[in-house]
């Protein structure tokens, strides 16, 4: 097993749900942190968690469907940090409806989002990696991205897209000695699934079970794979 002890990780959605427990997950490790989130005032509840952990940590308000947005926020984080080790592309939007209700604004937001944004960042942060023959690289998917379901056209449409995508940068990386995983994680109980104020364990995976999950994964030795795992709510292993 390696250490993540001084590992820079950089995480989009990382102000809430998964991003916010993937980076105290890794910040007890002893991780570095750079969060992306759509909004600065987003981040005020992670800001003092990372500060009662004491480790170094970095953040940057972006909208990741934006580009230019997109640039500015990495090299801010990599200004504070250094190079990023560990990319975690965990941003992303859902909608459901029927394939004639949803608009085609609602099919664009999903792609922009969801594919376009996870291809922005990793464009960002990718060659750095490159130059260093060294890096992680874990897209977060959905069980909708292996399974199209009654209602979930766009969004899994744009989930089945990040798998391919993710197969394809596998290929191209692994001389690089750069690996990628793609997780496709059913019900994780996150402020847009949550129907109620209460957790429900028998109904969800909980962000905090993924988010150790994931960092079981970036112990292991370094090696170049593509990792396709299925998350369920009542058995996430």
């Amino acid at each position: 097993m390696q250490s993540l002890k001084g590992k820079k990780a950089l995480i989009t959605g990382g102000s809430r749900g998964i991003g916010r427990a993937t980076a105290l997950e890794l910040a007890k490790e002893g991780g570095e942190v750079g969060l992306v989130a759509r909004t600065e005032n987003s981040f005020d509840v992670i800001r003092k968690e990372l500060s009662q952990l004491g480790v170094k940590f970095a953040v940057a308000a972006a909208d990741v469907s934006n580009e230019t947005e997109v640039q500015h926020a990495v090299g801010k984080i990599e200004a504070e940090l250094g190079a990023i080790d560990i990319l975690i592309n965990n941003a992303g939007v859902g909608a459901s409806g029927s394939f004639m209700e949803l608009s085609t604004d609602t099919w664009k937001k999903l792609l922009d989002i969801n594919l376009m944004g996870m291809v922005y960042v990793t464009k960002a942060v990718l060659p750095s990696m490159i130059e260093r023959n060294k890096g992680d690289i874990i897209n977060i998917s959905s069980m909708s991205g292996l399974k199209g379901t009654e209602g979930s056209s766009a969004y899994s449409a744009s989930k089945f897209a990040v798998i391919g995508m993710s197969e394809g940068l596998m290929q191209e990386v692994r001389r690089h000695q750069i690996r990628v995983s793609v997780l496709t994680p059913s019900l994780v109980e996150t402020d847009l699934t949550r129907d109620g104020d209460q957790r429900d364990p028998d109904r969800f995976t909980q962000p905090e079970d993924l988010a150790e999950y994931m960092v079981s994964l970036l112990k292991l030795e370094q090696r170049s794979f593509i990792k396709t795992s299925a998350i369920w709510a009542t058995n996430p292993f």
